[in-house]
């Protein structure tokens, strides 16, 4: 997994040491507004990102791509992660501490990683699934161009009755 690099962002492949400084981020309660909670400790979170240094599902088919976000100042603001499928779509995610909403950081790292995707892992398109509420989720992806409409190839995804989900089609592979 390569770092990379959007703007004064650096996207770091997500290791267990960034554990300590991450569960500082995720335990932001705001970012919780619309689903799921913060992690139940620290030792929870190291145990979890070591699980996802493997970079794949146990059964191999699917890859697990996650970077932490990295500014400037060298505080970590959140993750983006990336679940590759054998068929090339990518379900993409993303998690940043409140005080670094609305500053264009989210929408910088989210496109570092579907610039990635496309080039290094040929992804032919990406996927996000999030809570209808969640308009500022739905905001920086319309922002990134995804669109409701799933792309010629790609089979539109199942969701809950409380769920959208938006689509990217990445440059031909």
């Amino acid at each position: 997994m390569n770092t990379l690099v959007a703007g004064s962002l650096r996207l770091e492949p997500q290791v267990a040491a960034h554990a300590q400084e991450m569960f500082e981020v995720l335990s932001d309660p705001a970012i919780y507004e619309f689903e799921n909670e913060p992690p139940e400790s620290q030792e929870w979170l190291e145990e979890r990102f070591r699980k996802l240094e493997a970079r794949h599902s146990p059964d191999g088919r699917e890859q697990w791509l996650n970077w932490v976000v990295r500014l400037p100042s060298g505080q970590l603001a959140g993750y983006v992660q990336a679940t590759l499928l054998p068929q090339g779509t990518a379900y993409v995610a993303y998690e940043l501490a409140s005080r670094w909403w609305r500053q264009g950081i989210g929408s910088a790292a989210v496109a570092a990683v579907i610039q990635e995707l496309a080039t290094t892992y040929r992804a032919a398109a990406c996927v996000a699934v999030f809570k209808a509420s969640n308009y500022r989720s739905q905001a920086l992806l319309r922002h990134l161009a995804f669109a409701p409409a799933a792309p010629a190839g790609v089979s539109p995804v199942e969701v809950e009755a409380d769920e959208l989900v938006m689509y990217k089609h990445l440059p031909s592979r």
